[in-house]
């Protein structure tokens, strides 16, 4: 019987909708060998997160986190895995991350204030179940209110890149982001890298960028990612001495279609791909 992990997972720390310990027993009663909590620019959800899969026993508990960067090519995701618990330079960066994105936030319902839409960040913080407060948390709380049926249609007419509303995000550039987690011990992935084309060869471009700070590895296994899009990621593994790593990418009910441990319903990323991402962390003397 083939085995499954997932190593990219969100909860309400980001922009989830189950606290660390539900999506931790979620992936512990569909089977999950291992899982990998991956919140957006916060370690805020981890420590409960590990507490519960020591608790619940027969699951492997991945401490993670997912950094936006910028790029030309617009905003590319950065994933960290085994995050130590003393990431002392990594969480200062966050938290000044966090903080541009508050007077994102509040500029955002400025804005929406001018077009009639009047919430208020005390409703915007009561979405939100930590640290990491965003675009998807001003969605919730216009739907709340009723201002919109759907997160999709708050980020259609508000919060998207063409939305009435939409303020750019302050994001870290990805050589830092990727120094950073590297220089704390952490694998180092790029996170779903086919989500959208991008011109020939720049994927390419972009891991020989980031190869000289830290980069080990690329996201091939991924809910939104074609049978396709998983061996061109395998390819490039092979070009250039990669890890390969996995995830659903899972958001509880606010990506409801998306299940832990089989995205919608063919991923799979085995505990075989789990363990050789072990054993390359066990050849550079890094703890698992």
């Amino acid at each position: 019987m083939i085995q499954r992990v997932d190593l990219h997972t969100h909860s309400n720390a980001s922009d989830g909708t189950d606290t660390p310990a539900e999506l931790v027993t979620r992936a512990h009663e569909a089977g999950l060998k291992a899982v990998a909590l991956t919140d957006h620019d916060t370690l805020c959800g981890l420590a409960e997160g590990k507490a519960t899969a020591d608790r619940l026993g027969d699951i492997e508990f991945v401490r993670g986190v997912e950094v936006s960067t910028g790029t030309e090519q617009g905003e590319m995701h950065i994933l960290g895995l085994w995050v130590p618990e003393d990431a002392g330079p990594l969480e200062e960066a966050l938290a000044e991350m966090r903080a541009r994105r508050g007077e994102r936030n509040q500029r955002i319902l400025d804005k929406l204030d001018t077009l009639g839409v009047h919430i208020t960040m005390d409703e915007v913080l009561a979405q939100a179940g930590g640290e990491s407060v965003g675009r998807p948390h001003i969605a919730m709380a216009l739907q709340a209110r009723g201002y919109v049926k759907s997160i999709t249609q708050a980020f259609d007419l508000y919060l998207g890149s063409t939305g009435k509303a939409y303020i750019p995000k302050d994001v870290m550039e990805p050589e830092r982001a990727v120094s950073l987690m590297s220089g704390i011990g952490c694998s180092v992935i790029i996170a779903h890298p086919m989500l959208k084309p991008y011109p020939p060869g720049w994927i390419d471009e972009f891991v020989k960028r980031l190869l000289p700070f830290g980069l080990c590895g690329i996201e091939a296994w991924h809910s939104e990612h074609t049978d396709a899009d998983a061996r061109s990621c395998i390819g490039i593994a092979r070009r250039y001495h990669l890890c390969v790593s996995g995830g659903s990418d899972y958001h509880g009910l606010n990506k409801p279609r998306i299940h832990l441990g089989i995205g919608y319903g063919s991923l799979m990323v085995t505990t075989d791909a789990f363990a050789l991402l072990k054993h390359w962390r066990e050849e550079q003397g890094l703890p698992c």
